[in-house]
């Protein structure tokens, strides 16, 4: 699509081709006198095809549609670096969400610059993570443009979007009801709202629908896993791009029950949220990814990238993934992934993805070292001065104590 002069403003509309982004449209350009164009990133959420999302978006009155299959981009540039940081928030939650904000915040931000928008528009509400992570990536990237959110900056409620578009006869469904907010991609899937928001009741098996039920599991499932650098390259032997291993171990995870997360979740609005997860490939790999690490990492330098890990996945929640400090936690993470190579074999079963095998020509593990068998290279001889100096300062500490 060509960029285009007019003398109106135009606002780009992060579409994901339900109800509230469709009647949103309209809503946007009555409220503001401004175009609007609606942009739809495929992240693997499935549903739709983005030909019929993007003439949707058209017939809802968008003056233009932009439509990226984003897919291979997400899975390379933000759920490995995801991996390689082993990612956990709350060690728990793979960043199912945070995650994919920051791809679809950069091609809103090539759209507008395509199209000639001043401002860009998300469909967050006020009380949530997303508006953080849309608005302040956007400005990160393009400090030029303007963010607004029809729910939460022009009184879109879904009362009001069902009302609108019966009055406009927009192409879009507007009597079905689900009674949960669901967000998912290929790294995983958030369900939160309805019955879920007593944190008493337990979830239901309609929450549900990346895998299956772990009370009732098929026979395991032995799978070995290849890494380069960090990073997967090859399940079982037959090699992979890193959406490939994601969508795979999503299939033989998520079949096993693998990856469900049911965690009460600090926001960074500053408000508890219960949230259910399910992410079979992301856990199965991280923990294969951890264990590689565990083979081929340096003591202290395993003991540091912890907190790196950790201060990492801080900052994609917070909505930070453009920051300087995040930039210069990756290259840490990156230097630490060098000899991150290797293979991992893996049994799934119930609901658990438990390690059962490691190999690596960069492994630091040294059998004769290890062994208690014939062929122990380790000299237990210098066991007794290295504990005579490693427990001195405990010693005189002590002895200051009993004499006082």
């Amino acid at each position: 699509m060509s960029e285009q002069n007019t003398t109106r403003e135009r606002v780009v509309l992060a579409y994901s081709g339900g109800l509230d982004t469709s009647v949103a449209i309209g809503w946007i350009a009555e409220a503001t006198g401004a175009e609007v164009i609606a942009v739809a990133v495929d992240v693997g959420q499935g549903g739709e095809d983005l030909e019929v999302i993007r003439q949707r978006a058209l017939d809802c009155g968008a003056v233009e549609a932009y439509v990226a299959d984003a897919r291979e981009e997400f899975a390379s540039e933000y759920c490995v670096p995801a991996l390689k940081a082993n990612a956990l928030y709350m060690d728990a939650y793979p960043l199912v969400s945070a995650l994919s904000r920051p791809v679809i915040v950069k091609h809103l931000v090539t759209a507008a610059k395509q199209f000639g928008a001043t401002t860009v528009a998300h469909g967050c509400t006020g009380k949530g993570n997303d508006q953080v992570r849309f608005e302040v990536g956007i400005t990160s990237l393009a400090p030029e443009l303007t963010c607004i959110a029809p729910v939460r900056d022009l009184a879109l409620t879904r009362d009001k979007a069902i009302d609108y578009a019966d009055r406009h006869n927009l192409p879009i469904e507007t009597t079905k009801s689900n009674p949960f907010s669901i967000d998912q991609n290929v790294w995983g899937r958030a369900v939160e709202t309805g019955f879920l928001e007593d944190i008493w009741n337990g979830p239901t098996k309609d929450v549900y629908s990346y895998t299956d039920d772990p009370t009732f599991p098929p026979p395991a499932d032995e799978v070995v896993i290849a890494f380069e650098r960090g990073v997967p390259v090859a399940i079982d032997g037959m090699s992979v791009t890193p959406l490939g291993a994601v969508e795979e171990m999503n299939r033989r995870a998520g079949a096993q029950g693998v990856g469900r997360i049911d965690i009460v979740e600090d926001r960074l609005v500053g408000i508890k949220s219960r949230e259910i997860y399910e992410a079979p490939g992301a856990m199965a790999l991280i923990a294969a990814h951890q264990e590689l690490e565990n083979v081929t990492i340096e003591r202290e330098q395993a003991r540091f990238k912890k907190t790196v890990g950790q201060r990492w996945t801080e900052l994609v929640y917070d909505g930070q993934w453009f920051s300087p400090l995040k930039d210069s936690l990756d290259a840490f993470i990156e230097d630490t992934q060098r000899h991150v190579t290797g293979e991992i074999r893996l049994v799934l079963h119930g609901g658990r993805a438990v390690v059962t095998g490691r190999r690596s020509d960069s492994s630091l593990y040294d059998f004769n070292l290890a062994t208690y068998d014939t062929g122990d290279s380790f000299d237990q001889s210098s066991a007794r001065g290295f504990i005579d100096i490693y427990g001195l300062p405990a010693k005189l500490a002590a002895a200051r104590e009993n004499a006082s």
